[in-house]
């Protein structure tokens, strides 16, 4: 049977062991949330992450879900099956894709 000072010590491996994983886990994490961001054009204050904003009506608090009340004026490039980007930010998949299938930029300008 082990004693206290050896499970003390089995533990803090354990925990180092846990903590070096994590932080190679975090990298995968946060580029797979990244990619979802650019694709579903998803704003910190969609996340509630917007600093400075309180509350407004309608939309269900801060970090209410925009989905098809997003503002027809942002909007700069679609290509009529329902996927739309900005401008900004880095290009959906969406845009990738037909630009590396031979598509110009100018096929998805909204005008």
């Amino acid at each position: 049977m082990a004693t206290y000072i050896e499970l003390q010590k089995q533990i803090e491996a354990l925990q180092k062991e846990a903590e070096a994983l994590k932080s190679h886990e975090r990298d995968g994490v946060i580029e797979r949330m990244k990619e979802a961001i650019a694709v579903y054009e998803i704003s910190a204050e969609d996340l509630g992450l917007a600093s400075g904003r309180g509350m407004r009506s309608g939309r269900g608090g801060p970090g209410g879900r925009r989905g098809p009340q997003r503002r027809a004026e942002g909007v700069a490039y679609t290509d009529g099956k329902g996927n739309t980007w900005g401008g900004r930010g880095p290009r959906p998949r969406w845009l990738k894709d037909a630009l590396a299938n031979g598509a110009q930029l100018t096929d998805f300008a909204k005008g």
